[in-house]
């Protein structure tokens, strides 16, 4: 595989938009609007943080493209965007509401019914109210959030060397917070300790092409989210300052956008030495990731892994510890589509990126969970991260 530049290159957003207007034609309409910041992303490259403001990708059946902003993003947009133009408004809510900017902005390229989009307009986030697409072309528009899905699903080659960069720094973040967690230290403290030095080292490395392209976070992370002692039961929870203290059973995450692409690096660790019930927890864990790893082919549904994972939790009578499906893929997002879950036949293929993360949630003994970022390759996959995964080596000594 040819090493490529820190960024995806002009060209392939050009092959990505070429390949949307393809199936625009094939569904004979006049042309699409995306809302969705990811899909923007995906097509334009321009990276920005959604608010209130109504932000849309437009193009039409010739393959037109226009970005339409409000005012404050347009120089932002011209700095970023692989467009042809943008056209901005003055702002929301305003005297001329946005949408009806939009529908001017659709005629000038052309774009009337039948038309595509991800949905029927702007959605309600941050107090955001306006007229749906509907109103605004007198017709709905036809759906092809499907389609566009399906493309974000196999990774380029020049995504997926993005996706060994994020690794990379979140190794590094890992290991920084691993060394720095003692008892006595709150998770804040460790946390911020780590994700700042390996933010500090990446920038001294690659700062000159580094972007994080990512609206919320500019730099790597590492952390343990609040997944401390008995809270590590709970695969979501939100960090509270947790004292860490010895017996302590954690579950950690690190990631570092690179170019707007993640990663996914999840370990348990324990403080001190593990006992009986946590070794035989963590052990179940590994064996449940290492089977669902060693399942990862091209040509099989993604049901089927998840299926077979559910059969060894109940062969084992650990249902009652299961909270989530297998895993799921990332990219863009921190999460996409498709999922490792007993729900989703869709064909594992080359190119596509998962996280693989069966858990365990004891209420009295924690929660175990590894999480891997894996490639799935023509013969096979790739195992892409490689931070150890073996309880000698994640047990940090009081």
């Amino acid at each position: 595989m040819k090493k490529t530049s820190l960024s995806i290159p002009a060209n392939e957003y050009i092959s990505r938009s070429n390949l949307l207007l393809s199936n625009l034609n094939l569904k004979k309409v006049t042309g699409i609007v995306l809302f969705t910041d990811s899909y923007i992303q995906y097509y334009s490259g321009f990276a920005f943080i959604p608010t209130e403001r109504p932000i849309a990708f437009l193009m039409n059946s010739k393959g037109e493209k226009s970005l339409f902003v409000p005012r404050l993003e347009w120089e932002h947009a011209h700095s970023l965007a692989n467009i042809d133009q943008v056209v901005y408004y003055q702002e929301y809510p305003n005297e001329i509401h946005p949408m009806l900017k939009l529908g001017e902005a659709l005629k000038e390229l052309g774009i009337h019914a039948p038309y595509a989009s991800d949905q029927n307009g702007y959605p309600w986030i941050f107090g955001y109210r306006g007229p749906g697409l509907q109103e605004i072309l007198s017709a709905p528009p036809l759906q092809v959030t499907e389609f566009i899905e399906d493309q974000l699903m196999v990774k380029s080659i020049h995504e997926i060397e993005l996706i060994k960069e994020s690794i990379k720094w979140s190794n590094l973040a890992h290991s920084l917070l691993q060394r720095y967690t003692t008892p006595g230290k709150t998770e804040t403290e460790v946390s911020l300790r780590a994700s700042n030095e390996a933010t500090l080292s990446m920038l001294g490395a690659i700062g000159p092409i580094y972007r994080s392209q990512n609206a919320f976070v500019s730099g790597v992370s590492a952390d343990y989210r609040g997944q401390i002692g008995r809270n590590a039961a709970i695969p979501h929870a939100l960090a509270n300052n947790s004292v860490l203290q010895a017996g302590d059973v954690l579950v950690s995450g690190a990631n570092a956008p690179v170019w707007g692409y993640n990663s996914e690096l999840e370990r348990t660790m324990v403080i001190g030495p593990a006992n009986d019930s946590q070794k035989r927890l963590f052990d179940q864990m590994l064996t449940l990731q290492e089977l669902a790893i060693d399942m990862l082919k091209p040509g099989i549904p993604c049901s089927i892994v998840d299926i077979t994972m559910r059969k060894y939790y109940q062969d084992h009578d650990l249902t009652p510890l299961w909270k989530h499906h297998t895993g799921h893929a990332i990219g863009l997002r921190y999460h996409e589509s498709p999922f490792l879950d007993i729900g989703d036949n869709t064909e594992i293929k080359p190119g596509m990126v998962f996280t693989i993360e069966p858990g365990l949630y004891h209420p009295e003994v924690g929660g175990f969970r590894h999480s891997d970022t894996v490639l799935i390759t023509d013969n096979g996959h790739e195992v892409l991260t490689y931070y150890p995964r073996d309880l000698e080596s994640l047990t940090i000594p009081i």
